[in-house]
């Protein structure tokens, strides 16, 4: 492009309409169906619509258009429709405005070989984390998230490695939207409990998800900063309790750590300092 000549606007000029206003709805419950789809593994065309509450007629035409485009797959002998190769393209075009997964793989890598279980990277979606890539151990029994998946924040270990370096009056407006919902025993449901260990987290620069969204598994995190020092991201390793044991959490967390501090020098960022004395975590 022409540096004197100026780029076309984004927005008409002058433009506040509210939301409600400028949405096509149509295509609004056609986004709707395909985010339903993704986050399945395959849905039959009955199934699709008491999801999505949207009429079989409805959807199928919806995805009849998507398959024309590469945007969904129908495979005759199951009767199921999957996500096709060009969602996956759009998709990649997200990680493709930032090189974080492609600096993390390295890391994830490394530290998979290290701990012997699974790495994971995410980024904060809301009350939610969202996973971008994975790297799974060899063992047999493992934890596995697909890209693309979420998790809730305050019950996961990215999450809340994440909301620890966040300013509290963010943390405070999030979890206005967003209940701290119970998914084990052991979950943190209490604000003042969760704004506790979170200044743990501050402290020691990991943070522990202790079978806090299921039983039975554990997940120890770390954030990832970007040039002013703020938290855009986080790894992980997560695997059974029988090999995550509380006795191996320092070691695995300060790995961990020291895998995030190297992806955060490889983005250009830079972490903040960390207090010398962490708080001590209270019994739960």
């Amino acid at each position: 492009m022409d540096p004197s000549q100026k780029r076309s606007r984004g927005r008409p000029r002058a433009f506040a309409a509210a939301a409600e206003s400028t949405t096509i709805q149509a295509l609004d419950r056609a986004l709707h169906i395909l985010k339903t789809l993704a986050a399945s593994d395959g849905m039959s065309l009955t199934e699709l619509a008491e999801a999505s509450g949207q009429s079989p007629a409805t959807v199928y035409r919806v995805l009849s258009t998507y398959e024309t485009h590469g945007m969904v797959e129908f495979q005759p002998a199951t009767q199921l429709w999957f996500v096709g190769q060009q969602a996956f393209r759009i998709g990649s075009a997200f990680l493709g405005r930032s090189n974080l997964v492609e600096q993390a793989r390295a890391a994830m890598h490394a530290l998979m070989s290290l701990t012997g279980e699974t790495a994971n990277l995410a980024i904060a979606d809301g009350g939610d984390v969202m996973f971008l890539s994975q790297v799974e151990t060899h063992e047999p029994i493992r934890a596995f998230f697909r890209p693309g998946s979420h998790g809730p924040i305050h019950a996961s270990g990215i999450g809340k490695a994440l909301l620890a370096y966040y300013p509290r009056d963010v943390i405070e407006r999030l979890m206005r939207g967003h209940a701290l919902t119970a998914f084990t025993g052991r979950t943190f449901t209490d604000n003042d409990r969760l704004f506790e260990e979170l200044a743990v987290i501050r402290g020691r620069g990991w943070a522990l998800d202790d079978e806090e969204y299921t039983d039975g598994m554990r997940c120890i995190a770390a954030p990832i900063f970007n040039e002013f020092g703020e938290p855009v991201a986080g790894i992980s390793i997560s695997g059974p309790t029988l090999r995550v044991t509380h006795a191996r959490a320092t070691e695995i967390g300060t790995q961990v750590r020291d895998a995030a501090d190297r992806i955060t020098e490889a983005i250009g960022g830079t972490a903040p300092e960390r207090r010398a004395n962490a708080p001590r975590r209270r019994a739960r």
